[in-house]
Protein backbone atom coordinates (compact mmCIF):
# COMPACT_ATOMS: atom_id res chain seq x y z
CA UNK A 1 0.00 0.00 0.00
CA UNK A 2 0.98 3.53 -0.60
CA UNK A 3 1.96 5.86 1.64
CA UNK A 4 -0.72 8.83 2.38
CA UNK A 5 0.33 12.22 2.63
CA UNK A 6 -0.05 13.77 5.79
CA UNK A 7 -0.09 17.60 4.70
CA UNK A 8 -1.11 18.66 0.95
CA UNK A 9 0.08 22.24 -0.08
CA UNK A 10 2.26 24.83 -2.07
CA UNK A 11 5.86 25.32 -2.18
CA UNK A 12 6.22 28.77 -3.36
CA UNK A 13 8.85 30.45 -4.91
CA UNK A 14 8.49 33.90 -6.07
CA UNK A 15 5.41 34.09 -7.69
CA UNK A 16 5.34 30.54 -8.34
CA UNK A 17 3.75 27.96 -7.01
CA UNK A 18 3.81 24.34 -6.99
CA UNK A 19 1.76 21.93 -5.73
CA UNK A 20 3.19 19.24 -3.52
CA UNK A 21 2.54 16.47 -1.14
CA UNK A 22 4.28 15.82 2.24
CA UNK A 23 4.98 12.65 3.91
CA UNK A 24 6.48 11.65 7.24
CA UNK A 25 9.96 10.48 6.71
CA UNK A 26 9.87 8.47 9.74
CA UNK A 27 7.58 6.80 12.12
CA UNK A 28 7.68 5.27 15.67
CA UNK A 29 4.51 3.09 14.96
CA UNK A 30 6.53 -0.20 14.73
CA UNK A 31 8.46 0.11 17.83
CA UNK A 32 7.04 -1.88 20.90
CA UNK A 33 4.87 0.08 22.89
CA UNK A 34 3.02 -0.81 26.65
CA UNK A 35 -0.18 -0.13 28.32
CA UNK A 36 0.07 0.71 32.11
CA UNK A 37 -1.88 -2.18 33.92
CA UNK A 38 -3.02 -2.03 37.46
CA UNK A 39 -1.37 -5.13 39.00
CA UNK A 40 -3.90 -6.50 41.49
CA UNK A 41 -6.88 -6.69 38.37
CA UNK A 42 -4.92 -7.10 35.20
CA UNK A 43 -7.06 -3.94 33.72
CA UNK A 44 -5.50 -0.78 32.30
CA UNK A 45 -4.99 2.20 33.84
CA UNK A 46 -6.70 5.53 32.62
CA UNK A 47 -4.68 9.21 32.78
CA UNK A 48 -6.46 12.09 35.13
CA UNK A 49 -5.48 15.23 36.07
CA UNK A 50 -6.09 16.10 39.84
CA UNK A 51 -6.78 19.13 41.33
CA UNK A 52 -3.41 19.91 43.95
CA UNK A 53 -5.03 21.44 46.46
CA UNK A 54 -8.36 19.45 46.48
CA UNK A 55 -7.30 16.06 45.36
CA UNK A 56 -10.47 15.81 42.94
CA UNK A 57 -10.40 14.70 39.47
CA UNK A 58 -10.96 17.88 36.57
CA UNK A 59 -12.54 16.92 33.56
CA UNK A 60 -11.57 18.03 30.29
CA UNK A 61 -14.05 20.67 29.59
CA UNK A 62 -12.62 22.68 32.87
CA UNK A 63 -9.00 22.16 31.73
CA UNK A 64 -7.20 25.31 30.77
CA UNK A 65 -3.34 25.82 29.91
CA UNK A 66 -1.43 28.23 31.99
CA UNK A 67 1.71 30.13 32.40
CA UNK A 68 3.49 30.22 35.38
CA UNK A 69 4.43 34.46 36.46
CA UNK A 70 5.34 33.40 40.02
CA UNK A 71 4.60 30.77 42.54
CA UNK A 72 0.84 29.87 41.79
CA UNK A 73 0.19 33.13 40.06
CA UNK A 74 -0.50 31.76 36.55
CA UNK A 75 -1.76 33.66 33.33
CA UNK A 76 -4.57 31.47 31.91
CA UNK A 77 -4.96 30.85 28.22
CA UNK A 78 -8.18 29.57 26.42
CA UNK A 79 -8.24 27.54 23.98
CA UNK A 80 -9.73 30.28 21.27
CA UNK A 81 -7.35 32.73 22.59
CA UNK A 82 -4.51 30.49 21.46
CA UNK A 83 -6.00 29.84 18.36
CA UNK A 84 -6.30 33.73 17.37
CA UNK A 85 -2.48 33.82 18.23
CA UNK A 86 -1.60 30.90 15.61
CA UNK A 87 -0.20 32.09 12.51
CA UNK A 88 -2.22 31.69 9.68
CA UNK A 89 -1.87 28.26 8.17
CA UNK A 90 -2.39 29.01 4.07
CA UNK A 91 -0.78 25.67 3.47
CA UNK A 92 2.43 27.04 2.09
CA UNK A 93 6.22 26.52 2.36
CA UNK A 94 7.50 29.55 1.26
CA UNK A 95 11.37 29.37 0.03
CA UNK A 96 12.86 32.54 1.11
CA UNK A 97 16.63 31.93 -0.05
CA UNK A 98 18.98 29.19 -1.00
CA UNK A 99 22.19 27.96 1.14
CA UNK A 100 25.12 25.94 0.35
CA UNK A 101 24.24 22.14 1.23
CA UNK A 102 27.59 22.06 3.06
CA UNK A 103 27.06 24.63 5.28
CA UNK A 104 23.61 23.21 6.81
CA UNK A 105 24.40 22.01 10.92
CA UNK A 106 22.38 18.42 11.11
CA UNK A 107 22.57 19.46 14.76
CA UNK A 108 19.68 21.72 13.96
CA UNK A 109 17.61 19.14 12.40
CA UNK A 110 14.24 18.12 14.18
CA UNK A 111 11.95 15.67 11.92
CA UNK A 112 12.27 14.43 8.57
CA UNK A 113 9.82 14.71 5.61
CA UNK A 114 9.50 13.97 2.22
CA UNK A 115 7.86 16.34 -0.47
CA UNK A 116 7.07 14.93 -3.82
CA UNK A 117 4.91 17.16 -6.71
CA UNK A 118 1.47 16.38 -6.88
CA UNK A 119 1.38 15.95 -9.90
CA UNK A 120 -0.30 18.38 -12.96
CA UNK A 121 1.20 20.54 -15.24
CA UNK A 122 3.46 22.40 -12.78
CA UNK A 123 5.28 19.12 -12.09
CA UNK A 124 7.78 19.15 -14.18
CA UNK A 125 8.85 22.84 -13.45
CA UNK A 126 8.90 21.17 -9.68
CA UNK A 127 11.23 18.44 -11.28
CA UNK A 128 13.43 21.27 -12.67
CA UNK A 129 13.66 22.79 -9.43
CA UNK A 130 15.04 19.43 -7.85
CA UNK A 131 17.33 19.38 -10.27
CA UNK A 132 19.12 22.59 -10.41
CA UNK A 133 19.45 22.35 -6.60
CA UNK A 134 21.18 19.23 -7.26
CA UNK A 135 23.54 20.68 -9.61
CA UNK A 136 24.24 23.59 -7.69
CA UNK A 137 24.58 21.44 -4.22
CA UNK A 138 21.85 23.79 -2.28
CA UNK A 139 19.92 23.70 0.53
CA UNK A 140 16.51 25.85 0.09
CA UNK A 141 15.54 27.76 3.67
CA UNK A 142 11.94 27.49 3.14
CA UNK A 143 9.00 29.00 6.34
CA UNK A 144 5.71 26.86 6.99
CA UNK A 145 2.71 26.18 9.11
CA UNK A 146 3.04 22.80 9.98
CA UNK A 147 0.32 21.18 12.15
CA UNK A 148 -0.40 24.13 14.42
CA UNK A 149 3.15 25.51 14.44
CA UNK A 150 5.31 27.91 12.94
CA UNK A 151 8.28 26.15 11.48
CA UNK A 152 11.24 27.02 9.69
CA UNK A 153 12.43 24.15 7.05
CA UNK A 154 15.60 23.20 5.10
CA UNK A 155 14.91 21.37 1.31
CA UNK A 156 17.40 19.05 0.33
CA UNK A 157 17.43 17.56 -3.11
CA UNK A 158 16.39 13.68 -3.00
CA UNK A 159 15.94 11.41 -5.53
CA UNK A 160 12.97 12.78 -7.86
CA UNK A 161 11.97 14.82 -4.98
CA UNK A 162 12.91 16.74 -1.51
CA UNK A 163 13.56 15.82 2.04
CA UNK A 164 12.80 18.47 3.96
CA UNK A 165 13.53 18.47 7.50
CA UNK A 166 12.21 20.92 10.65
CA UNK A 167 14.42 22.51 12.21
CA UNK A 168 15.09 23.12 16.24
CA UNK A 169 15.53 27.09 16.85
CA UNK A 170 18.64 28.50 17.65
CA UNK A 171 17.75 29.17 21.41
CA UNK A 172 16.99 25.63 21.83
CA UNK A 173 20.04 24.45 20.32
CA UNK A 174 23.16 23.76 22.44
CA UNK A 175 26.08 24.45 19.98
CA UNK A 176 29.60 22.72 20.37
CA UNK A 177 31.61 25.51 21.73
CA UNK A 178 28.99 25.04 25.03
CA UNK A 179 29.96 21.70 25.63
CA UNK A 180 33.59 21.48 24.83
CA UNK A 181 35.15 24.82 26.33
CA UNK A 182 36.13 23.82 28.91
CA UNK A 183 37.81 20.86 27.83
CA UNK A 184 41.72 21.41 27.07
CA UNK A 185 43.51 21.98 23.92
CA UNK A 186 45.26 18.67 23.43
CA UNK A 187 48.31 17.71 20.57
CA UNK A 188 47.76 14.48 19.40
CA UNK A 189 50.85 12.99 17.19
CA UNK A 190 53.01 10.30 16.91
CA UNK A 191 52.25 6.23 17.81
CA UNK A 192 48.68 6.76 18.98
CA UNK A 193 47.76 8.84 16.09
CA UNK A 194 49.03 6.07 13.63
CA UNK A 195 47.45 3.74 15.63
CA UNK A 196 43.73 5.20 15.76
CA UNK A 197 44.24 5.75 11.73
CA UNK A 198 45.16 1.97 11.60
CA UNK A 199 41.75 0.82 13.83
CA UNK A 200 39.58 3.75 11.28
CA UNK A 201 41.18 1.91 8.49
CA UNK A 202 40.38 -1.60 9.36
CA UNK A 203 37.08 -0.52 10.60
CA UNK A 204 35.81 1.75 7.39
CA UNK A 205 32.83 0.78 6.06
CA UNK A 206 29.34 2.50 4.18
CA UNK A 207 26.88 3.91 5.61
CA UNK A 208 23.75 1.62 5.26
CA UNK A 209 20.78 1.92 7.91
CA UNK A 210 19.59 -1.66 7.08
CA UNK A 211 22.81 -2.65 9.02
CA UNK A 212 21.43 -1.22 12.45
CA UNK A 213 19.36 -3.28 14.48
CA UNK A 214 17.53 -1.75 17.71
CA UNK A 215 18.73 -4.08 20.37
CA UNK A 216 16.36 -2.91 22.87
CA UNK A 217 13.41 -3.33 21.27
CA UNK A 218 14.25 -6.42 19.44
CA UNK A 219 15.65 -7.71 23.20
CA UNK A 220 11.55 -6.43 24.66
CA UNK A 221 10.37 -8.79 21.73
CA UNK A 222 12.09 -11.81 22.34
CA UNK A 223 11.05 -11.17 26.20
CA UNK A 224 7.35 -10.79 25.44
CA UNK A 225 7.56 -13.77 23.46
CA UNK A 226 9.49 -16.16 26.01
CA UNK A 227 6.53 -14.86 28.44
CA UNK A 228 4.07 -15.64 26.30
CA UNK A 229 5.38 -18.86 25.94
CA UNK A 230 5.37 -19.46 29.65
CA UNK A 231 9.52 -19.67 29.62
CA UNK A 232 10.91 -18.87 32.96
CA UNK A 233 12.73 -15.52 33.09
CA UNK A 234 16.22 -15.37 34.19
CA UNK A 235 17.79 -11.51 34.84
CA UNK A 236 21.65 -11.92 34.34
CA UNK A 237 23.71 -9.71 36.81
CA UNK A 238 24.58 -6.52 35.16
CA UNK A 239 28.12 -6.55 33.75
CA UNK A 240 30.73 -4.18 35.20
CA UNK A 241 32.23 -1.76 32.84
CA UNK A 242 35.54 -2.28 32.06
CA UNK A 243 38.28 0.25 33.09
CA UNK A 244 40.81 1.40 30.59
CA UNK A 245 44.02 2.37 32.19
CA UNK A 246 45.94 3.38 29.77
CA UNK A 247 45.05 4.19 26.21
CA UNK A 248 47.73 3.63 24.52
CA UNK A 249 47.37 0.11 25.38
CA UNK A 250 44.44 0.28 24.38
CA UNK A 251 44.80 1.46 20.93
CA UNK A 252 47.56 -1.01 20.58
CA UNK A 253 45.12 -3.92 21.57
CA UNK A 254 42.14 -2.36 19.78
CA UNK A 255 44.75 -2.70 16.44
CA UNK A 256 45.57 -6.04 17.61
CA UNK A 257 42.33 -7.28 17.29
CA UNK A 258 41.31 -5.56 13.90
CA UNK A 259 44.15 -6.89 12.71
CA UNK A 260 43.61 -10.46 13.59
CA UNK A 261 40.11 -10.15 12.11
CA UNK A 262 41.65 -8.66 9.04
CA UNK A 263 44.11 -11.29 8.28
CA UNK A 264 40.98 -14.29 9.19
CA UNK A 265 39.62 -12.57 6.17
CA UNK A 266 42.18 -12.67 4.23
CA UNK A 267 42.77 -16.29 4.86
CA UNK A 268 39.51 -16.85 4.02
CA UNK A 269 39.00 -15.37 0.85
CA UNK A 270 42.80 -16.97 -0.29
CA UNK A 271 40.95 -19.99 0.59
CA UNK A 272 38.18 -19.35 -1.18
CA UNK A 273 39.92 -18.59 -4.60
CA UNK A 274 42.08 -21.93 -3.86
CA UNK A 275 38.80 -23.72 -3.74
CA UNK A 276 37.66 -22.07 -7.43
CA UNK A 277 41.07 -22.60 -8.89
CA UNK A 278 40.59 -26.46 -8.30
CA UNK A 279 37.24 -26.50 -9.27
CA UNK A 280 37.72 -25.10 -12.91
Amino acid sequence: MAPRATWKGYIKLAELALPISLYAGATTSKRISFHIINRKTGNRVSREYIDEDTSKVVDREHQVKGYETGEGQYIILHPDEIAAALPNNDKTITIEGFVPAADVDTVFFDKPYYLASSGGILGETFAVLCEGMKRQKVAAVGKAVLFKKARTLILRPEGEGLVANTLNYDYEVRLAEEIFKELPEMKIEGEMLDLAKHIIETKMGSFDPRSFDDRYDQALADLIKAKAEGKEIKVPPRKREAKVVNLLDALRESAKAAKAVEGKRAASNSKAASTRRKAS
